[in-house]
């Protein structure tokens, strides 16, 4: 799988690379779900409750393209089966991750910790209102398709901050956000396919 991200998708971050090697991406996905789906084909896996593990491909090339440094807080909206944030955790970063399903909640907590992954945080909440208590945050991540940017999380993202979400619903596309004196630069990438961002009721 990782040697395919490096000659086939051209991801170059050698410590990306690494993070994808050491995250066993097959226990993230639940026991009732692995006989069903290759977990390390170069694609999603279902996880339950209508949600999936995220191809690989995409996982890498959005954790590089965040640029993270060690130390640094990131929110991660749409924990999911908890793959994206283990590999997150893996660059040294703080990993504040939202989950709108309890069941997958639950899920994440048990896999990282039976990972022994450190440095991640999973709430169950909705993650279109962030996470306030530990904002700002250096970067955002998103892991479920909004139709449109959440001012929420533009908000607890820090001056000089990054945000890397898929944006749309019949057709999305990844978009990288820059905040600078409290406007944001957009990036728009490449054309993705991910779970709409379910939203909590007020």
């Amino acid at each position: 799988m990782v040697e395919k991200l490096d000659a086939q998708y051209r991801i170059k971050d050698a410590r990306v690379l690494e993070a994808m090697s050491k995250v066993r991406r097959h226990m993230f996905i639940p026991e009732r779900y692995r006989d069903s789906c290759d977990a390390y084909g170069d694609h999603p896996c279902p996880i339950g409750h209508g949600q999936t593990i995220s191809q690989p491909y995409i996982v890498a090339y959005m954790t590089e393209r965040l640029e993270l440094e060690p130390g640094e807080r990131v929110l991660e909206v749409g924990t999911g089966s908890g793959y994206q944030a283990a590999v997150l955790a893996q660059l040294g970063v703080k990993v504040y991750s939202i989950e709108i399903l309890p069941e997958l909640a639950d899920h994440a907590r048990a896999a990282l910790a039976s990972e022994d992954i450190k440095g991640v945080k999973v709430r169950t909440g909705d993650g279109y209102r962030g996470w306030p208590e530990h904002s700002p945050f250096d970067a955002v991540i998103a892991t479920a398709a909004p139709a449109e940017v959440p001012p929420v999380l533009v908000e607890q993202l820090r001056e000089g901050g990054r945000m890397m979400l898929p944006l749309g619903t019949s057709y999305q596309r990844l978009v990288m956000l820059r905040k600078k004196r409290d406007r944001l630069e957009k990036d728009f990438d490449i054309p993705v396919r991910f779970v709409p961002m379910v939203r909590g009721k007020d």
